[in-house]
């Protein structure tokens, strides 16, 4: 996931339920995530699970137009063409449809990553890049959902809740991107400290996607991943380029 701060004690009285939304969004994210990207079929014909794929993806859009303090179920009603009650009997309250928008966010980053990772070797400079190109997917970089992200980070600290769901999903990204760049500092005998270089990765993709949604001419995703691209080639120039990888790189690590 992006990465949401992290309270050094945070607990909440809704830790029973982001468990619940966490696993349930874990289980089910490959129909949720194709139900979100299926058109809306009659009201008659959709069952529940597709029924709240579509509110959640009314809540992403609704975010994006409306953003955290503003959004009511009203609103994520209208924009799904459902009734407010509807939304009530399918989520109970404004509060759990944002943690379970959330979670199905993360989930939905989580296998962004690792399917990336999944099509590459044990090359680590090829798992790094595909790490950087997964940030820019079409499928997850787009408007709508970068806003929902910026709306939850603004979030984090106040509602331990959106820690809680996304913390372990965190943790399993950083530490994968941690031992990448170990195995490159190995194999090219980097003088760098691994969690540091993967920590700049990381902030420099997030910094890109901050950058789509709020600077007032805003670059494309395209240039987004050549500026992180560029990173990692100020990080490990023997094995990247601002233009990808390097033919000549060093293998191993």
């Amino acid at each position: 996931m992006r990465g949401l701060p992290m309270s050094s004690n945070a607990t909440s009285p809704l830790s029973s339920a982001a468990a619940s939304v966490s696993d349930a969004t874990g289980r089910k994210g490959d129909k949720l995530s194709d139900a979100l990207h299926t058109k809306d079929p009659t009201p008659r014909t959709m069952s529940r699970e597709a029924r709240r794929a579509q509110l959640i993806a009314s809540t992403i859009e609704t975010l994006a137009a409306r953003g955290y303090s503003r959004i009511t179920l009203t609103d994520v009603a209208r924009t799904a063409g459902l009734s407010h009650g509807l939304v009530l009997f399918h989520f109970e309250s404004k509060e759990k449809l944002l943690a379970e928008t959330l979670a199905f966010l993360a989930e939905e980053y989580r296998q962004n990553w690792q399917e990336a990772l999944s099509c590459v070797g044990d090359d680590p400079a090829e798992q790094l890049n595909a790490l950087i190109e997964a940030d820019f997917n079409p499928a997850i970089c787009t408007p709508s959902r970068l806003a929902a992200w910026c709306s939850f980070w603004g979030e984090a600290q106040s509602r331990p809740i959106y820690q809680e769901l996304c913390g372990d999903k965190d943790d399993a990204y950083n530490q994968q991107l941690e031992e990448i760049c170990q195995r490159l500092i190995d194999a090219g005998g980097y003088g760098h400290n691994a969690r540091h270089v993967a920590r700049v990765i990381r902030v420099t993709s997030e910094g890109t996607w901050l950058d789509l949604m709020t600077i007032a001419a805003p670059y494309s995703p395209e240039e987004a991943l050549a500026t992180v691209r560029t990173c990692a080639a100020l990080c490990f120039p023997q094995h990247f380029t601002p233009a990808g990888l390097r033919g000549d790189r060093p293998t191993g690590g």
